[in-house]
């Protein structure tokens, strides 16, 4: 890319994300076309989500798909969506960002996170999170990613928000923690461990860490029990999920509650909030920011907001200002996020299974 061009095309991503060009230079730098063409050799577009040894490619190098699907994404999360890179669902009048920041308190309120508590985020994304939950609750957050470009971000951000000494990404694969075994008081994820190739190992890496009695909490996305494997359409969605969110294969709520079970846990809770959001008074599903509206707030979480990035995108690739491959990553989130939707509405796809569990003291349950 010619100097001119690379400098209209940092100035872009400065607009819509605020990086600078040295914060840009990393992903730049690992030319994006090859990691798009290396992330896509992972999927099959002909199995649909059926065949089981193209599940099992994924799985082995989950690594590989994660790195590359972050690599690829992350700019594009933090223009369409912010810092925080979950859903949530909303009450009447409330602005999405106070739901994505409600959505997080929730589950530092039901970990019981106090000052003094040393808490993982697994899987912390850019830290949206993290720093909520470190200003909600006053405990120290330490989390861990296995993208080197996510955790420069992520500590870039803690630093301008002047929570350095309270928050702290480091990188490391939760399928592996580079922690000393009870070390931490509690543990959360959300919307994290569904790139997880084996939970109960993944779970069993959260009970180490853990002190006992330690809680673990989360949001996991799952294929819900209306999912009919028989169903074409369904098993469609299924899959341009999982390529456009870099999954190795969607579980189901049982085997979340199997997994932590097996990893040693204590099951207290394991609940789609989806489910039980409008017996609760909120009015809009977790998807419906994906359908957006007429609201210029939204216009850009919206199908019509989604068509006009993927035409602007398509132009500066074209004309060289954007790196070849940007059009490629953006249609892949695009069809992601239709399919996203179409398994919201039908019931069959939730990102918010919350589960509690804990690490029992000297084997017992509490109160035995």
């Amino acid at each position: 890319m010619s100097g001119i061009l690379s400098s209209t095309w940092n100035a872009v991503v400065k607009l819509s994300t605020g990086k600078s060009s040295k914060e840009q230079d990393a992903l730049n730098e690992q030319r994006v076309a090859g990691v798009v063409d290396g992330y896509a050799d992972l999927f099959d577009e002909s199995d649909k989500g059926r065949d089981q040894q193209a599940i099992k490619k994924r799985q082995k190098n989950y690594e590989k798909l994660v790195n590359s699907y972050y690599d690829l994404v992350t700019d594009f999360y933090e223009y369409g969506w912010g810092q925080s890179f979950h859903f949530a669902t909303r009450f009447k009048g409330e602005s999405f960002d106070a739901s994505i920041a409600r959505h997080e308190h929730y589950l530092a309120l039901r970990a019981g996170l106090k000052r003094g508590d040393k808490v993982l985020d697994v899987g912390c994304g850019v830290g949206g999170p993290m720093r909520a939950i470190a200003r909600f609750s006053e405990c120290q957050v330490i989390g861990v990613n296995n993208n080197q470009y996510q955790v420069g971000r992520c500590n870039i951000l803690n630093a301008r928000a002047h929570l350095a000494k309270q928050c702290e990404a480091v990188k490391g694969d939760f399928m592996n923690l580079p922690f000393e075994a009870g070390s931490f008081d509690a543990c959360y994820a959300i919307e994290a461990t569904c790139h997880a190739p084996d939970k109960v190992g993944c779970y069993s890496q959260m009970f180490k860490v853990l002190k006992p009695g330690g809680v673990f909490v989360g949001y996991e996305w799952v294929m819900t029990d209306k999912y009919d494997e028989k169903d074409e359409e369904h098993r469609r969605i299924k899959h341009v999920i999982e390529v456009g969110d870099g999954l190795p294969d969607l579980a189901r709520p049982q085997d979340v509650k199997n997994a932590l079970e097996k990893a040693g846990f204590v099951v207290e809770i394991v609940e789609d909030l989806a489910e039980t959001a409008e017996a609760q008074g909120y009015d809009l599903p977790w998807y419906a920011t994906l359908q957006g509206g007429i609201k210029l707030s939204q216009i850009k979480h919206s199908k019509i907001g989604r068509f006009a990035t993927q035409k602007a995108v398509d132009v500066m690739e074209a004309i060289k200002i954007a790196p070849k491959g940007t059009s490629k990553t953006h249609k892949i989130l695009t069809e992601a996020a239709d399919a996203l939707a179409a398994g919201g509405e039908k019931g069959i796809f939730t990102p918010m299974l919350f589960f509690r569990a804990y690490k029992p003291v000297n084997g017992k349950k509490k109160g035995k």
